[in-house]
């Protein structure tokens, strides 16, 4: 989800080294730094100031969810939700890891989907998680829901901010890619090793992305580095290459 990366604070060039993730001999992921991301943002004019220099065609710019979210005002503050009983049920059920361990963030979860669906979610993942088949409440409900972030006590001002997934994040992935003149990905990953790819740009290859983001180096501590660049430095044919 990467909470922290999506509020960076300065423009500036990849992050420190240790962050330099290497993918092959020729092939690295580059976190990048940004200015501190806005609602109400030209995020791929940002974007784009930040990739200068650092990708090309033949690279894939990757851009936090969380970045895109916050630049469209899709926040809420955690004082405004007033949870439910349920809310406060279920959260104190749920994994430490969890985003709806928080029970204004499973409030939200109830507002959208209605309390029975939840309920049953809740029901079907607990029966799930014995037969060793995890993830079944946010198959249940929905991209839609496994898209918000909890508040994670991460930089100001966002600490205490609930943020929702991204409106079109296919139009986003384009808008970014025209102007930073590479193609763009928009991704949610975290340090459990999940990343999904929510939009791209054209010839964006996005299981090959998702793989090659599958160790986090966006970060979800206090990194600040809402982009990577999938950055292709050898010759030959890159490993994120359109398909032929």
């Amino acid at each position: 989800m990467l909470h922290a990366s999506a509020l960076p604070v300065t423009i500036g060039r990849s992050a420190p080294e240790r962050k330099r993730a290497p993918l092959g001999a020729s092939f690295v992921a580059i976190p990048v730094r940004t200015a501190l991301v806005r609602a109400g943002d030209d995020l791929a004019a940002l974007v784009a100031a930040a990739v200068r220099g650092i990708a090309g065609p033949l690279d894939v710019v990757a851009v936090s969810e969380t970045a895109v979210a916050i630049a469209q005002n899709r926040m809420i503050a955690a004082e405004t939700i007033r949870p439910s009983r349920l809310a406060y049920v279920l959260s104190r059920r749920a994994s430490a890891l969890a985003t709806v361990n928080q029970p204004e963030s499973l409030q939200l979860v109830i507002d959208q989907a209605g309390a029975w669906k939840v309920v049953w979610a809740a029901f079907a993942h607990a029966i799930g998680h014995l037969f060793g088949k995890p993830g079944i409440f946010y198959r249940i409900l929905g991209e839609s829901i496994a898209a918000i972030d909890g508040y994670t006590g991460t930089l100001p001002p966002f600490e205490r901010t609930i943020v929702l997934g991204p409106q079109d994040p296919d139009r986003v992935a384009a808008e970014i890619a025209a102007r930073a003149g590479a193609r763009t990905a928009i991704v949610d990953a975290n340090d459990l090793g999940s990343v999904k790819v929510l939009g791209a740009s054209a010839g964006v290859p996005r299981e090959r992305v998702a793989a090659a983001l599958r160790r986090n180096p966006h970060g979800n501590g206090d990194e600040q580095t809402p982009i990577v660049v999938l950055a292709w430095r050898g010759s030959g044919r890159s490993p994120l290459a359109e398909p032929e």
